[in-house]
C-alpha cells in the first residue's frame, strides 16, 4: 500500500468498518454516570501531523461524525476530566478524575537482547518476547490485584497495550498507579533489579518464563557471541564460578549447549553449598534480564498521559489495532494482522459474490455489518466478548447509583 493511498483507504475503514457503538458502549461504562464518556479527552493526529487535543463528545452520534469528518490518522484516549475537556480546558478548576490503568509493551526496549530484528522490525521470533510479557501480567493483574476486565490491544507495529478497566482500577490515583508499576517492574534501564526471587510474584514469573524459555534461547541465540556470553557473566558475582561458567563457554558453541553447561555448573555449586546470598540466584536473574516485561513505566502512572485507541489502524503498517484474546496469545501473529486495504478487497469482493448469488437466486440482499464481511470480524468478537464481561460490573454500579438516589 502506497502512502499516498492510505488516507482514501482510512477514509472508507471509518466510515465502514469502524466498530463505532462497542467503542462508546466500553468507554460509557453503561451510562452509569453520564460523564464517563462526554468528559472523555480523546485527542486526533491528522494528516500532516496536525494534533487536536482535548477533543470530546457528548453524543455516539457526535463522535461518529466528528471521526468520519476530520479522518484522523491516529486517536489517543485520555482520561476523564471533572467537565468537558473541548469547552473547560482553560478552567483553573479543569483536572483528571479517573482514567483505565494502563499498560504499554514495546519490542524496541528489547532491542539490546533480541538479536532477529531491531528498531521498528518484528518477526515471529522476536514476538515471543511479548507472549511471555502478556502471560506474566495477565496473571499479576488478574491473581495478584483481583482485576478480572482487561483489554489487550495489538498497537499495529510493535508493540501490545492492556487496558485494566476495572472501576477500582480506573479510579486510582497516580501515585497508587506508581506502586502498581513498581510491583510489576523488576528490569531497571534494561537490567534485573536485585529482587526476592521466592516472592510469590517473581517465582509465577520465572515459572512462566521457564516454559518458553528453551524456545526462546534457540531462536535468539543470547549466548553466541564473546560479547553475549560476557554480558551474561557480568551476572555472576563469585569470580571462581564465573571462570567455571567461561570454561565452558569455550569448549561449547552453540547458545544451546552453554545455557546447559552454565546451569549444570550453578547447580552442582548450589548442591555443595558453594554459593553465596548474592550469586546463589543468578540463574533467576539471568532468566529475569532475558525475558521478564520491559515496561515504559510513565505510560502507566500519569494520569494525564493519552495512549492510542484499539481499532485505530497505524499509518506506517496500514495495520488495525486489534484486540487480543490473551488466553490464545501463542497464536496471536503480528504479521497476520487485518491491513486497511486488504479489509477494503474483502469487502468488494464479499459484494461481489452476493451480487451474483441474489442474481442468480432471485433474491434480496439483507443488510450485513460490513465488518462482518472481513478478517475483521474476529476482533471484533473478542471486543464484543470483553464487553459483555463488563456488562456484569455495570449492573452492580447501576443498582448501587440508584440505591443512592432514592437515600433521602
Amino acid at each position: 500500500m502506497a502512502d499516498d493511498q492510505f488516507p482514501d483507504y482510512l477514509n472508507v475503514y471509518y466510515k465502514k468498518l469502524f466498530p463505532y457503538s462497542q467503542f462508546h458502549k466500553w468507554l460509557s461504562y453503561g451510562n452509569v454516570k453520564p460523564e464517563n464518556f462526554i468528559n472523555r479527552e480523546f485527542s486526533f493526529t491528522l494528516h500532516e501531523d496536525i494534533y487536536l487535543r482535548f477533543q470530546s463528545f457528548n453524543t455516539l452520534q457526535e463522535f461518529e461524525t466528528e471521526i468520519k469528518n476530520k479522518c484522523p490518522f491516529k486517536i489517543d484516549i485520555g482520561a476523564v476530566f471533572n467537565m468537558s475537556p473541548k469547552v473547560c480546558r482553560n478552567y483553573p478548576q479543569f483536572h483528571a478524575m479517573e482514567k483505565e490503568l494502563v499498560i504499554d509493551i514495546d519490542m524496541t526496549d528489547y532491542d539490546q537482547i533480541r538479536t532477529c530484528c531491531s528498531g521498528a522490525e518484528v518477526c515471529q521470533k522476536c514476538w515471543r518476547f511479548m507472549v511471555i510479557a502478556v502471560k506474566i501480567l495477565e496473571r499479576a493483574l488478574r491473581d495478584d490485584f483481583g482485576w478480572k476486565h482487561l483489554l489487550w490491544v495489538f498497537s499495529g507495529r510493535r508493540g501490545i497495550h492492556c487496558w485494566v478497566c476495572d472501576e477500582s482500577a480506573r479510579k486510582l490515583s497516580p501515585s497508587e498507579r506508581a506502586a502498581v508499576i513498581d510491583y510489576l517492574v523488576l528490569l531497571s534501564a534494561g537490567d534485573s533489579k536485585r529482587c526476592n526471587v521466592n516472592h510469590p510474584f517473581v517465582k509465577h514469573s520465572i515459572s512462566i518464563i521457564k516454559e518458553e524459555f528453551n524456545s526462546l534461547l534457540s531462536e535468539q541465540n543470547f549466548l553466541e557471541t564473546t560479547a553475549q556470553c560476557n554480558k551474561i557473566l557480568s551476572f555472576i558475582a563469585d569470580e571462581k564460578l564465573k571462570e567455571q561458567i567461561d570454561l565452558q563457554f569455550s569448549t561449547y558453541q552453540n547458545s544451546t549447549q552453554r545455557w546447559k553447561a552454565l546451569t549444570l555448573v550453578v547447580e552442582n555449586n548450589l548442591k555443595k553449598g558453594l554459593l553465596n546470598f548474592k550469586t546463589k540466584n543468578c540463574l533467576q536473574d539471568i532468566l529475569l534480564y532475558l525475558a521478564y516485561p520491559r515496561l515504559d513505566v510513565n505510560v502507566t502512572k500519569g494520569l494525564n498521559h493519552l495512549l492510542k485507541a484499539p481499532f485505530c489502524v497505524h499509518p506506517k503498517t496500514g495495520k488495525v489495532c486489534v484486540p487480543i484474546n490473551p488466553k490464545i496469545i501463542d497464536k496471536f501473529n503480528p504479521n497476520t494482522v487485518p491491513t486497511i486495504n486488504i479489509l477494503i478487497e474483502e469487502i468488494n469482493e464479499y459484494e461481489k459474490k452476493q451480487k451474483e448469488i441474489i442474481n442468480d437466486a432471485n433474491t434480496s440482499n439483507n443488510r450485513l455489518k460490513d465488518y462482518k464481511k472481513t478478517s475483521l470480524l474476529k476482533s471484533v468478537n473478542i471486543f464484543e466478548e470483553f464487553l459483555r464481561n463488563l456488562e456484569g460490573s455495570w449492573k452492580g454500579s447501576r443498582i448501587k447509583s440508584s440505591d443512592i438516589k432514592m437515600e433521602f
